[in-house]
């Protein structure tokens, strides 16, 4: 038989899905899927609306941030700023982020 998460309230009735997955995903030591979620909303507020301007976080797993810069330029910048982008989202998500991978994407063209 499996053994059950253990619940900071000790209630063991029906939880909604999301619920679950996250309660497991911290009981791991990983940030909640909401935290991640958040920081990825609160990326201009995080990094400077200039920073935010050029650059988009892409996904968050095992301790690394992968972030989308529109221009060359933007990645070696973002290399100037690696430990700040970190300490800052892994303050904001109460789990460390240990490494920033930075990747050229140019934003599609609107028309």
């Amino acid at each position: 038989m499996a053994e059950r998460l253990p619940t900071a309230d000790g209630d063991r009735g029906p939880r909604r899905f999301n619920e679950s997955l996250d309660r497991l995903i911290r009981h791991l030591g990983a940030p909640a899927s909401a935290d991640v979620a958040a920081v990825f909303e609160r990326w201009p507020e995080l990094v400077g609306e200039r920073v935010a301007a050029h650059s988009r976080p892409v996904s968050l797993r095992g301790g690394v941030l992968i972030i989308a810069v529109d221009d060359p330029a933007w990645a070696s910048q973002l290399s100037w700023l690696e430990r700040r982008l970190l300490d800052g989202v892994g303050d904001h998500l109460g789990a460390p982020v240990d490494r920033l991978e930075v990747r050229v994407a140019p934003r599609p063209q609107r028309s």
